[in-house]
Protein backbone atom coordinates (compact mmCIF):
# COMPACT_ATOMS: atom_id res chain seq x y z
CA UNK A 1 0.00 0.00 0.00
CA UNK A 2 1.97 3.14 -1.03
CA UNK A 3 0.76 6.94 -0.81
CA UNK A 4 1.01 10.25 0.35
CA UNK A 5 0.28 10.72 4.15
CA UNK A 6 -0.45 14.27 4.44
CA UNK A 7 -2.43 13.69 7.13
CA UNK A 8 -3.22 14.88 10.16
CA UNK A 9 -0.98 12.80 12.19
CA UNK A 10 0.87 13.74 15.24
CA UNK A 11 4.20 12.54 17.14
CA UNK A 12 5.72 13.61 20.32
CA UNK A 13 8.07 12.91 22.96
CA UNK A 14 5.56 11.67 25.41
CA UNK A 15 2.71 12.21 23.38
CA UNK A 16 1.01 11.15 20.37
CA UNK A 17 0.31 10.10 16.94
CA UNK A 18 -3.14 11.48 15.77
CA UNK A 19 -3.24 8.42 13.40
CA UNK A 20 -6.94 8.06 12.26
CA UNK A 21 -7.40 10.05 9.56
CA UNK A 22 -6.02 7.72 7.30
CA UNK A 23 -6.33 4.93 8.78
CA UNK A 24 -9.75 4.93 8.99
CA UNK A 25 -12.40 4.41 11.34
CA UNK A 26 -11.25 1.66 14.60
CA UNK A 27 -11.54 -1.92 13.10
CA UNK A 28 -13.77 -4.72 15.42
CA UNK A 29 -10.66 -7.41 14.76
CA UNK A 30 -10.64 -10.55 15.01
CA UNK A 31 -9.19 -10.69 18.54
CA UNK A 32 -12.28 -8.47 19.79
CA UNK A 33 -14.91 -10.90 18.22
CA UNK A 34 -13.23 -13.81 19.43
CA UNK A 35 -13.36 -12.07 23.37
CA UNK A 36 -16.48 -11.09 23.27
CA UNK A 37 -17.89 -12.85 25.85
CA UNK A 38 -14.57 -11.84 27.91
CA UNK A 39 -15.18 -7.91 27.16
CA UNK A 40 -18.55 -8.20 28.46
CA UNK A 41 -17.56 -10.07 31.76
CA UNK A 42 -15.16 -7.35 32.24
CA UNK A 43 -17.46 -4.68 31.75
CA UNK A 44 -20.17 -6.10 33.68
CA UNK A 45 -16.96 -6.60 36.58
CA UNK A 46 -16.68 -2.81 35.81
CA UNK A 47 -20.41 -1.61 36.44
CA UNK A 48 -20.79 -3.45 39.91
CA UNK A 49 -17.51 -1.58 41.20
CA UNK A 50 -18.65 1.43 40.66
CA UNK A 51 -21.84 0.46 42.02
CA UNK A 52 -20.64 -0.66 45.34
CA UNK A 53 -18.56 2.14 45.86
CA UNK A 54 -21.45 5.21 45.13
CA UNK A 55 -23.85 2.99 47.57
CA UNK A 56 -21.28 1.08 49.93
CA UNK A 57 -18.24 3.15 50.12
CA UNK A 58 -18.06 5.14 53.87
CA UNK A 59 -16.90 8.51 52.15
CA UNK A 60 -18.52 10.40 49.45
CA UNK A 61 -16.80 10.13 46.46
CA UNK A 62 -16.14 12.15 42.93
CA UNK A 63 -16.83 9.23 40.39
CA UNK A 64 -15.12 11.50 37.50
CA UNK A 65 -11.97 11.55 39.66
CA UNK A 66 -12.00 7.87 39.54
CA UNK A 67 -12.79 7.61 36.06
CA UNK A 68 -9.95 9.27 34.73
CA UNK A 69 -7.43 7.71 37.68
CA UNK A 70 -8.44 4.38 36.65
CA UNK A 71 -8.48 4.72 32.77
CA UNK A 72 -4.97 6.57 33.59
CA UNK A 73 -3.61 3.42 35.57
CA UNK A 74 -4.55 1.08 32.64
CA UNK A 75 -2.97 2.77 30.23
CA UNK A 76 0.11 3.36 32.62
CA UNK A 77 0.25 -0.67 32.32
CA UNK A 78 1.21 -0.57 28.34
CA UNK A 79 4.23 1.92 26.30
CA UNK A 80 5.39 4.97 27.67
CA UNK A 81 3.31 7.08 25.45
CA UNK A 82 -0.11 5.69 25.79
CA UNK A 83 -1.81 8.12 27.37
CA UNK A 84 -5.45 9.64 28.90
CA UNK A 85 -6.23 13.44 28.87
CA UNK A 86 -8.82 14.48 31.11
CA UNK A 87 -11.73 17.02 29.32
CA UNK A 88 -10.46 19.67 30.54
CA UNK A 89 -6.75 19.60 29.38
CA UNK A 90 -7.79 18.42 25.54
CA UNK A 91 -7.90 22.27 24.29
CA UNK A 92 -4.36 23.50 26.33
CA UNK A 93 -2.70 19.85 24.64
CA UNK A 94 -4.07 20.71 20.90
CA UNK A 95 -2.96 24.80 21.30
CA UNK A 96 0.19 24.88 20.34
CA UNK A 97 -0.63 22.37 17.84
CA UNK A 98 -3.37 23.38 16.34
CA UNK A 99 -1.24 27.04 15.85
CA UNK A 100 -3.64 29.23 17.67
CA UNK A 101 -5.67 30.55 20.54
CA UNK A 102 -7.87 33.57 21.41
CA UNK A 103 -6.11 36.10 23.78
CA UNK A 104 -5.27 39.63 23.80
CA UNK A 105 -1.73 39.03 22.00
CA UNK A 106 0.53 40.29 24.34
CA UNK A 107 4.49 38.20 25.70
CA UNK A 108 4.53 39.38 29.22
CA UNK A 109 7.14 38.25 31.86
CA UNK A 110 6.21 38.02 35.41
CA UNK A 111 8.57 40.82 37.37
CA UNK A 112 8.37 41.07 40.83
CA UNK A 113 4.80 39.92 41.28
CA UNK A 114 3.94 42.34 38.52
CA UNK A 115 2.29 41.40 34.83
CA UNK A 116 4.87 43.20 32.56
CA UNK A 117 4.44 43.45 28.79
CA UNK A 118 7.31 42.60 26.81
CA UNK A 119 6.19 42.61 23.48
CA UNK A 120 2.68 42.69 21.52
CA UNK A 121 1.48 40.88 18.50
CA UNK A 122 1.31 43.08 15.37
CA UNK A 123 -1.87 43.93 14.44
CA UNK A 124 -3.32 41.90 17.20
CA UNK A 125 -5.93 43.06 19.71
CA UNK A 126 -3.61 44.42 22.28
CA UNK A 127 -1.90 46.71 19.77
CA UNK A 128 -4.92 47.89 18.12
CA UNK A 129 -5.80 49.86 21.67
CA UNK A 130 -2.41 50.49 22.55
CA UNK A 131 -0.77 48.51 24.84
CA UNK A 132 3.14 48.74 24.85
CA UNK A 133 6.63 46.69 25.71
CA UNK A 134 7.25 48.11 29.24
CA UNK A 135 3.49 48.62 30.08
CA UNK A 136 2.22 46.93 34.11
CA UNK A 137 -0.97 45.11 33.87
CA UNK A 138 -1.92 45.34 37.37
CA UNK A 139 -5.83 44.42 37.08
CA UNK A 140 -7.44 42.54 34.84
CA UNK A 141 -11.72 43.27 34.63
CA UNK A 142 -12.09 43.92 38.83
CA UNK A 143 -9.35 41.83 39.77
CA UNK A 144 -6.44 43.42 41.17
CA UNK A 145 -3.30 41.20 40.20
CA UNK A 146 -0.13 43.06 41.07
CA UNK A 147 1.71 41.15 44.34
CA UNK A 148 -0.94 38.54 44.54
CA UNK A 149 1.92 35.96 44.20
CA UNK A 150 1.07 36.04 40.35
CA UNK A 151 1.45 32.48 38.44
CA UNK A 152 1.31 31.79 34.55
CA UNK A 153 -1.55 29.64 34.80
CA UNK A 154 -3.68 32.34 37.09
CA UNK A 155 -2.68 34.89 34.01
CA UNK A 156 -3.45 32.70 30.94
CA UNK A 157 -7.09 31.50 32.57
CA UNK A 158 -7.39 35.39 32.83
CA UNK A 159 -6.20 36.81 29.66
CA UNK A 160 -7.49 33.97 27.06
CA UNK A 161 -10.96 32.85 26.20
CA UNK A 162 -13.64 33.20 23.78
CA UNK A 163 -13.55 34.67 19.79
CA UNK A 164 -15.04 38.30 20.10
CA UNK A 165 -14.97 37.82 24.57
CA UNK A 166 -14.05 41.21 26.32
CA UNK A 167 -12.18 41.79 28.80
CA UNK A 168 -10.80 45.44 31.09
CA UNK A 169 -7.50 45.76 31.74
CA UNK A 170 -6.45 48.47 33.91
CA UNK A 171 -2.22 48.84 33.60
CA UNK A 172 0.36 51.58 34.89
CA UNK A 173 2.75 53.08 31.93
CA UNK A 174 5.85 54.58 33.67
CA UNK A 175 5.81 58.35 34.18
CA UNK A 176 1.58 58.46 33.74
CA UNK A 177 -1.75 57.50 35.62
CA UNK A 178 -3.10 54.54 35.39
CA UNK A 179 -4.83 53.78 32.10
CA UNK A 180 -7.98 51.24 31.28
CA UNK A 181 -8.92 49.60 27.84
CA UNK A 182 -11.28 47.47 26.95
CA UNK A 183 -9.82 44.50 24.65
CA UNK A 184 -11.73 41.63 22.21
CA UNK A 185 -10.07 38.46 22.73
CA UNK A 186 -9.03 37.31 19.20
CA UNK A 187 -7.35 34.83 17.38
CA UNK A 188 -3.57 34.59 17.84
CA UNK A 189 -1.24 32.78 16.11
CA UNK A 190 1.57 30.67 17.68
CA UNK A 191 4.35 29.99 15.27
CA UNK A 192 6.40 26.97 14.25
CA UNK A 193 9.27 29.25 12.97
CA UNK A 194 10.85 30.68 15.83
CA UNK A 195 13.92 32.08 13.93
CA UNK A 196 14.66 32.90 10.21
CA UNK A 197 17.16 34.84 8.27
CA UNK A 198 20.64 34.87 6.38
CA UNK A 199 23.32 33.40 8.31
CA UNK A 200 25.55 33.94 5.84
CA UNK A 201 25.84 35.03 2.42
CA UNK A 202 24.20 32.34 0.10
CA UNK A 203 22.97 30.24 3.34
CA UNK A 204 20.10 29.96 5.56
CA UNK A 205 18.69 28.80 8.81
CA UNK A 206 15.38 28.41 10.03
CA UNK A 207 14.36 27.15 13.22
CA UNK A 208 11.44 25.27 14.05
CA UNK A 209 10.10 24.32 17.59
CA UNK A 210 7.35 21.81 16.73
CA UNK A 211 5.46 20.37 13.60
CA UNK A 212 2.19 22.11 13.81
CA UNK A 213 -0.70 22.41 11.82
CA UNK A 214 0.61 25.24 9.93
CA UNK A 215 4.30 24.36 9.61
CA UNK A 216 4.85 23.88 6.37
CA UNK A 217 3.64 26.68 5.12
CA UNK A 218 5.19 28.77 7.79
CA UNK A 219 8.85 27.53 6.27
CA UNK A 220 7.58 27.71 2.74
CA UNK A 221 6.77 31.69 3.18
CA UNK A 222 9.94 31.86 4.62
CA UNK A 223 11.83 30.60 1.94
CA UNK A 224 10.26 32.40 -0.58
CA UNK A 225 10.50 35.47 0.79
CA UNK A 226 14.40 35.00 0.95
CA UNK A 227 14.62 33.24 -1.89
CA UNK A 228 11.84 35.74 -3.76
CA UNK A 229 14.22 38.82 -2.68
CA UNK A 230 17.87 37.49 -2.50
CA UNK A 231 17.94 34.99 -5.72
CA UNK A 232 15.65 36.03 -8.19
CA UNK A 233 18.68 37.27 -10.29
CA UNK A 234 20.46 34.11 -10.28
CA UNK A 235 22.26 34.31 -7.39
CA UNK A 236 23.34 31.31 -5.62
CA UNK A 237 21.34 29.46 -2.60
CA UNK A 238 24.28 28.06 -0.80
CA UNK A 239 22.53 25.41 1.78
CA UNK A 240 19.58 25.76 3.99
CA UNK A 241 20.37 25.08 8.17
CA UNK A 242 17.15 23.36 9.32
CA UNK A 243 17.35 23.64 13.04
CA UNK A 244 15.14 20.56 15.14
CA UNK A 245 17.41 20.59 18.62
CA UNK A 246 14.73 21.06 21.14
CA UNK A 247 11.75 20.04 18.59
CA UNK A 248 9.85 17.17 20.37
CA UNK A 249 7.45 16.77 17.38
CA UNK A 250 3.94 17.25 16.06
CA UNK A 251 1.88 16.50 13.67
CA UNK A 252 3.37 13.92 10.97
CA UNK A 253 1.51 15.77 7.87
CA UNK A 254 3.76 18.68 8.35
CA UNK A 255 7.29 16.60 8.94
CA UNK A 256 6.30 14.64 5.67
CA UNK A 257 5.24 17.74 3.74
CA UNK A 258 8.88 19.08 4.65
CA UNK A 259 10.66 15.80 4.26
CA UNK A 260 8.96 15.79 0.98
CA UNK A 261 10.35 19.25 0.05
CA UNK A 262 14.05 17.56 -0.09
CA UNK A 263 13.70 13.98 -1.68
CA UNK A 264 12.77 12.89 -5.67
CA UNK A 265 10.10 11.23 -6.74
CA UNK A 266 9.23 7.85 -5.09
CA UNK A 267 11.72 7.83 -2.15
CA UNK A 268 10.03 6.75 0.68
CA UNK A 269 9.73 9.41 3.91
CA UNK A 270 8.53 7.10 6.07
CA UNK A 271 6.63 3.57 6.60
CA UNK A 272 4.62 2.57 9.33
CA UNK A 273 2.73 -1.03 10.73
CA UNK A 274 1.21 -2.59 13.69
CA UNK A 275 -0.54 -5.37 15.14
CA UNK A 276 -3.82 -4.14 13.95
CA UNK A 277 -2.33 -1.69 11.72
CA UNK A 278 -1.45 -2.90 7.79
CA UNK A 279 1.58 -1.31 6.39
CA UNK A 280 1.36 2.19 4.79
CA UNK A 281 4.39 4.14 3.00
CA UNK A 282 4.81 7.68 2.97
CA UNK A 283 7.12 8.54 -0.54
CA UNK A 284 7.84 11.81 -1.90
CA UNK A 285 6.05 13.12 -5.29
CA UNK A 286 8.75 14.92 -6.66
CA UNK A 287 7.33 18.35 -6.20
CA UNK A 288 9.70 19.41 -3.85
CA UNK A 289 11.10 22.86 -4.21
CA UNK A 290 14.72 22.12 -2.19
CA UNK A 291 15.55 18.83 -3.47
CA UNK A 292 18.84 20.29 -4.94
CA UNK A 293 19.62 22.71 -2.21
CA UNK A 294 22.71 21.50 0.12
CA UNK A 295 20.96 20.51 3.56
CA UNK A 296 21.73 20.48 7.31
CA UNK A 297 19.67 19.07 9.89
CA UNK A 298 20.95 19.96 13.61
CA UNK A 299 19.39 17.67 15.99
CA UNK A 300 20.12 16.54 20.00
CA UNK A 301 18.84 14.26 22.81
CA UNK A 302 15.30 16.43 23.03
CA UNK A 303 14.51 16.22 18.86
CA UNK A 304 11.75 13.66 18.94
CA UNK A 305 9.43 11.78 16.86
CA UNK A 306 8.53 13.98 13.75
CA UNK A 307 12.08 15.97 13.92
CA UNK A 308 13.48 12.25 13.90
CA UNK A 309 11.38 11.52 10.60
CA UNK A 310 12.53 14.16 9.03
CA UNK A 311 16.13 14.01 10.03
CA UNK A 312 15.58 9.96 9.38
CA UNK A 313 14.71 10.49 6.15
CA UNK A 314 17.45 12.48 5.05
CA UNK A 315 20.33 10.70 6.33
CA UNK A 316 18.83 7.12 4.52
CA UNK A 317 18.52 8.87 1.23
CA UNK A 318 22.32 10.64 1.89
CA UNK A 319 20.19 13.80 0.89
CA UNK A 320 21.93 16.33 3.52
CA UNK A 321 24.06 16.02 6.81
CA UNK A 322 22.61 15.31 10.52
CA UNK A 323 24.40 17.32 12.76
CA UNK A 324 24.93 17.24 16.48
CA UNK A 325 23.76 13.81 19.34
CA UNK A 326 21.87 11.34 19.65
CA UNK A 327 17.78 11.96 19.04
CA UNK A 328 15.72 11.30 21.79
CA UNK A 329 14.34 7.79 20.28
CA UNK A 330 10.27 8.07 19.75
CA UNK A 331 9.11 6.13 16.60
CA UNK A 332 5.64 4.60 18.33
CA UNK A 333 2.40 6.04 16.48
CA UNK A 334 -0.91 6.96 18.55
CA UNK A 335 -4.09 7.29 17.54
CA UNK A 336 -6.31 9.52 19.52
CA UNK A 337 -9.93 7.94 20.63
CA UNK A 338 -12.02 10.46 21.40
CA UNK A 339 -14.68 9.31 25.02
CA UNK A 340 -18.08 10.42 25.55
CA UNK A 341 -17.45 13.18 28.23
CA UNK A 342 -15.09 15.32 26.12
CA UNK A 343 -11.83 13.69 27.06
CA UNK A 344 -9.68 11.65 24.67
CA UNK A 345 -7.45 8.30 25.06
CA UNK A 346 -4.19 8.27 22.89
CA UNK A 347 -3.20 4.39 22.13
CA UNK A 348 -0.28 3.39 20.49
CA UNK A 349 -1.50 1.33 17.59
CA UNK A 350 2.00 0.92 15.34
CA UNK A 351 5.33 1.80 14.98
CA UNK A 352 7.08 4.29 11.99
CA UNK A 353 10.05 3.28 10.35
CA UNK A 354 12.58 5.18 8.19
CA UNK A 355 13.39 4.49 4.63
CA UNK A 356 16.31 2.07 5.59
CA UNK A 357 13.73 0.01 7.59
CA UNK A 358 14.99 1.56 10.83
CA UNK A 359 12.86 1.46 14.32
CA UNK A 360 14.27 4.73 16.22
CA UNK A 361 12.04 3.99 19.05
CA UNK A 362 14.22 3.38 22.80
CA UNK A 363 13.54 0.51 24.26
CA UNK A 364 10.45 0.07 26.76
CA UNK A 365 9.28 -2.23 29.17
CA UNK A 366 5.75 -1.94 29.25
CA UNK A 367 3.87 -0.70 32.43
CA UNK A 368 7.59 0.33 33.34
CA UNK A 369 7.18 4.10 32.12
CA UNK A 370 9.04 5.34 35.27
CA UNK A 371 12.07 3.06 33.83
CA UNK A 372 11.69 4.44 30.29
CA UNK A 373 12.20 7.86 31.94
CA UNK A 374 15.17 6.79 33.84
CA UNK A 375 17.17 5.03 31.16
CA UNK A 376 16.81 8.95 29.12
CA UNK A 377 18.03 10.45 31.90
CA UNK A 378 20.68 8.02 32.17
CA UNK A 379 21.54 8.90 28.69
CA UNK A 380 21.89 12.12 29.54
CA UNK A 381 23.90 12.04 32.88
CA UNK A 382 26.36 9.32 30.71
CA UNK A 383 29.45 10.03 28.67
CA UNK A 384 26.92 10.07 25.69
CA UNK A 385 26.63 13.64 25.00
CA UNK A 386 30.80 14.47 25.51
CA UNK A 387 32.37 11.38 22.98
CA UNK A 388 30.50 9.58 20.09
CA UNK A 389 32.23 6.43 20.75
CA UNK A 390 30.06 6.42 24.08
CA UNK A 391 27.04 5.75 21.89
CA UNK A 392 25.75 2.09 22.70
CA UNK A 393 24.62 0.53 19.41
CA UNK A 394 23.55 -3.00 18.56
CA UNK A 395 24.89 -4.65 15.75
CA UNK A 396 22.07 -6.82 15.38
CA UNK A 397 20.31 -3.55 14.48
CA UNK A 398 22.86 -2.20 11.69
CA UNK A 399 21.17 -0.60 8.44
CA UNK A 400 22.77 0.77 5.17
CA UNK A 401 21.84 4.30 3.88
CA UNK A 402 20.16 4.06 0.14
CA UNK A 403 22.18 5.69 -1.69
CA UNK A 404 25.69 5.69 -0.27
CA UNK A 405 25.63 2.49 1.33
CA UNK A 406 26.64 3.92 5.35
CA UNK A 407 26.18 2.02 7.90
CA UNK A 408 23.16 3.78 10.36
CA UNK A 409 21.59 2.24 13.67
CA UNK A 410 18.33 1.23 14.77
CA UNK A 411 17.23 0.81 18.38
CA UNK A 412 17.01 3.98 19.93
CA UNK A 413 17.24 7.43 17.87
CA UNK A 414 19.29 9.29 15.11
CA UNK A 415 23.05 8.96 15.67
CA UNK A 416 24.11 12.47 13.98
CA UNK A 417 26.53 11.94 10.53
CA UNK A 418 28.73 14.59 12.60
CA UNK A 419 28.91 14.35 16.06
CA UNK A 420 29.25 17.21 18.61
CA UNK A 421 29.82 17.32 22.22
CA UNK A 422 28.08 19.54 24.25
CA UNK A 423 29.97 22.08 25.90
CA UNK A 424 30.33 22.35 29.45
CA UNK A 425 34.03 24.08 29.81
CA UNK A 426 31.55 27.28 31.52
CA UNK A 427 30.20 24.69 34.17
CA UNK A 428 30.02 25.69 37.68
CA UNK A 429 27.81 24.75 40.52
CA UNK A 430 27.28 28.86 40.82
CA UNK A 431 26.53 29.41 37.51
CA UNK A 432 23.81 26.08 37.53
CA UNK A 433 22.24 27.29 40.67
CA UNK A 434 21.76 30.56 39.21
CA UNK A 435 20.28 28.98 36.07
CA UNK A 436 18.53 26.80 37.90
CA UNK A 437 16.84 29.71 40.35
CA UNK A 438 16.04 31.73 37.56
CA UNK A 439 17.44 34.40 38.79
CA UNK A 440 19.49 35.53 35.89
CA UNK A 441 15.97 35.34 33.89
CA UNK A 442 14.21 37.55 36.54
CA UNK A 443 17.10 40.09 36.87
CA UNK A 444 17.98 40.39 33.15
CA UNK A 445 14.07 41.01 33.20
CA UNK A 446 13.88 44.20 35.35
CA UNK A 447 17.09 45.22 34.44
CA UNK A 448 15.37 45.66 30.67
CA UNK A 449 12.52 47.42 31.77
CA UNK A 450 14.14 49.87 33.76
CA UNK A 451 16.19 50.56 31.13
CA UNK A 452 13.93 50.58 28.05
CA UNK A 453 13.87 54.22 27.45
CA UNK A 454 17.70 54.23 27.23
CA UNK A 455 17.92 51.44 25.13
CA UNK A 456 15.65 52.69 22.87
CA UNK A 457 17.46 56.61 22.97
CA UNK A 458 20.65 54.72 22.38
CA UNK A 459 19.92 52.07 19.62
CA UNK A 460 16.65 52.76 18.36
CA UNK A 461 12.99 51.63 18.78
CA UNK A 462 13.02 48.47 17.69
CA UNK A 463 9.51 49.10 15.58
CA UNK A 464 8.64 49.26 11.86
CA UNK A 465 10.41 47.45 9.11
CA UNK A 466 12.35 44.22 8.96
CA UNK A 467 15.26 46.50 7.93
CA UNK A 468 14.87 49.00 10.73
CA UNK A 469 14.42 45.88 13.15
CA UNK A 470 17.69 44.41 12.10
CA UNK A 471 19.70 47.97 12.28
CA UNK A 472 18.59 48.34 15.98
CA UNK A 473 19.52 45.19 17.26
CA UNK A 474 22.77 44.83 14.98
CA UNK A 475 23.36 48.40 16.83
CA UNK A 476 22.88 46.87 20.20
CA UNK A 477 24.89 43.75 19.38
CA UNK A 478 27.71 46.11 18.42
CA UNK A 479 27.32 49.24 21.19
CA UNK A 480 26.11 47.41 23.96
CA UNK A 481 28.78 45.52 26.54
CA UNK A 482 28.29 44.38 29.82
CA UNK A 483 30.48 46.42 32.28
CA UNK A 484 31.67 46.44 35.93
CA UNK A 485 28.49 47.73 37.22
CA UNK A 486 25.83 45.71 35.33
CA UNK A 487 27.98 42.49 36.38
CA UNK A 488 27.81 43.66 39.82
CA UNK A 489 24.29 44.69 40.03
CA UNK A 490 23.43 40.91 39.13
CA UNK A 491 25.28 39.64 41.06
CA UNK A 492 24.52 41.66 43.99
CA UNK A 493 20.56 40.84 43.42
CA UNK A 494 21.63 37.15 43.16
CA UNK A 495 22.80 37.06 46.34
CA UNK A 496 19.93 38.71 48.03
CA UNK A 497 18.07 35.69 46.22
CA UNK A 498 20.06 33.17 48.13
CA UNK A 499 22.51 32.19 45.44
CA UNK A 500 26.51 33.41 46.45
CA UNK A 501 28.28 33.27 43.07
CA UNK A 502 31.84 31.84 44.22
CA UNK A 503 34.52 33.63 43.14
CA UNK A 504 36.78 30.32 41.66
CA UNK A 505 32.80 29.55 39.96
CA UNK A 506 32.63 33.53 38.22
CA UNK A 507 36.29 32.74 36.84
CA UNK A 508 35.37 29.87 35.26
CA UNK A 509 31.69 30.83 34.15
CA UNK A 510 32.24 34.42 33.47
CA UNK A 511 32.69 34.21 29.50
CA UNK A 512 28.71 32.45 29.50
CA UNK A 513 27.62 34.99 32.63
CA UNK A 514 28.76 38.23 30.73
CA UNK A 515 26.66 36.09 27.33
CA UNK A 516 23.35 35.59 29.23
CA UNK A 517 23.47 38.76 30.41
CA UNK A 518 23.66 40.35 26.82
CA UNK A 519 21.75 37.60 25.02
CA UNK A 520 18.54 37.98 27.75
CA UNK A 521 18.64 42.18 27.05
CA UNK A 522 17.83 40.97 23.12
CA UNK A 523 15.40 38.53 24.55
CA UNK A 524 13.63 40.90 26.06
CA UNK A 525 13.56 43.87 23.94
CA UNK A 526 13.70 42.34 20.67
CA UNK A 527 12.46 38.79 20.57
CA UNK A 528 13.10 34.99 20.35
CA UNK A 529 13.85 35.61 16.90
CA UNK A 530 17.02 38.01 17.37
CA UNK A 531 18.01 35.99 20.55
CA UNK A 532 18.43 33.00 18.62
CA UNK A 533 20.39 34.84 16.09
CA UNK A 534 22.32 36.47 19.11
CA UNK A 535 23.11 32.83 20.74
CA UNK A 536 23.97 31.13 16.88
CA UNK A 537 27.21 33.60 16.91
CA UNK A 538 28.39 31.34 19.83
CA UNK A 539 27.31 28.09 18.56
CA UNK A 540 29.18 25.08 17.92
CA UNK A 541 26.58 22.93 16.23
CA UNK A 542 26.17 25.64 14.06
CA UNK A 543 29.46 26.65 12.98
CA UNK A 544 30.42 22.90 12.56
CA UNK A 545 27.20 23.21 9.86
CA UNK A 546 28.52 25.70 8.30
CA UNK A 547 31.42 24.52 7.66
CA UNK A 548 29.58 21.24 6.03
CA UNK A 549 28.65 23.33 3.17
CA UNK A 550 32.32 24.36 2.76
CA UNK A 551 33.79 20.79 2.74
CA UNK A 552 31.10 19.48 -0.34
Amino acid sequence: MKRILFTLLFLSAGTFLFAQSYLGQPQVSNSVRANAKQIEIVSAKYKQVIYYLLNGYVENINLEEISDASITRILQELDPHSSYIPAKDVQASEEALIGNFFGIGIEYAIISDTLTVQSVVPDGPSEKVGLKPGDKINRIDSMIISGTKLTTDKVIKSLRGKKGSKVRIGYIRKGEPEKEVIIARDRIPLNSVTANYEIRDGIYYIRLSNFGANTYNELIEALSEFTFQKFENNHKFKGLILDLRGNGGGYLSAAERIANEFLSQGEMILFIEGRSVKRVDAVADGKGKLQNIPLAILVDESSASASEIVAGAVQDWDRGVIVGRRTFGKGLVQREYPLIDGSRMRLTIARYHTPSGRVIQSPYTEGNAGEYRANFINRLNSQERFNRDSIMVNDSLKYYTKKRGRIVYGGGGIIPDIFVPIDTSYFSQSYSKVISSGSLIDFVAIYSDNNRNFFEDKFGKFVGTEENKLKVYQNFVNGFEVDDKYLNEFLEYNSKMGNVFEEKDLTKSREILLRNLKGLIVRNLYGLDYYIRYNNKFDTDVRVALDSFDSE
